[in-house]
């Protein structure tokens, strides 16, 4: 029987690349996008066409009101996208964001009767979000397997992240040998509607840096 996974699709760089990695392995993948109010919707554009075009077995956007909790400049249009480097944790952090979409694939997973979950997070190239770091999904694996049916019957689930301790010009380099094609992606935290990208938040610059970095023609679109 042939091994089956959700995978977390942003529409983004990495997530195309974990789409590609997690196919590679195997898996027959289940796609899960969300429109949480972000300002760059863009993304699941490019996310639905990406699900398309690498013929996964099903694909769902799922609408949350994160929006109205505000708290990021992500989600709101009051708080201006930075288009320099930040220190610390900067405002486009959106409040639980891995955690809410994590909490909704393990549902997925579990009326899928299926174990494996697949996002992208990284904690080399990334803008210092704590959702995004090894101890965040080593915790939420345990809770995973505390909180649902599965686990505690015995059918443990398994979070994978592997792009997370990969350089963004390592992840792009990855993908490029599978042949990943970027240009429709879109990881701009300001994209316009066509999805072209600012060339100056902070998802821009690390992902100029990395294809820089990579010595591969940065394909991006920009406004």
């Amino acid at each position: 029987m042939q091994k089956r996974a959700i995978v977390l699709l942003s529409g983004g760089l990495d997530s195309v690349t974990l789409l590609v990695l997690a196919q590679q392995q195997g898996y027959l993948c289940y796609a899960l996008s969300f429109d949480y109010g972000q300002r760059h919707n863009a993304e699941l554009i490019a996310a639905a066409q990406i699900a398309a075009e690498y013929g996964v077995e099903s694909h769902k956007i799922i609408t949350l009101g994160v929006g109205s909790i505000s708290g990021s400049a992500l989600t709101d249009a009051n708080i201006a996208v930075p288009n320099t480097p930040q220190t610390g944790i900067p405002v486009t952090y959106v409040p639980a964001r891995n955690t809410i979409f994590l909490s909704f694939a393990l549902g997925w997973a579990e009326v899928l009767k299926l174990h494996d979950i697949f996002i992208g997070v990284n904690a080399v190239d990334y803008s210092g979000y704590p959702d995004c770091r090894p101890e965040f999904i080593k915790a939420f694996t345990t809770l995973a397997n505390l909180a649902t049916k599965a686990g505690v019957e015995g059918e443990p689930f398994t979070i994978h992240t592997p792009l997370i301790s990969l350089s963004k010009a390592d992840i792009i380099k990855q993908g490029v040998a599978l042949g990943v094609n970027y240009q429709r992606t879109v990881s701009c935290y300001a994209a316009d509607e066509q999805g072209r990208a600012c060339g100056e938040c902070d998802a821009c610059r690390l992902r100029k840096i990395g294809f820089a970095t990579a010595g591969i023609a940065d394909p991006t679109r920009y406004q």
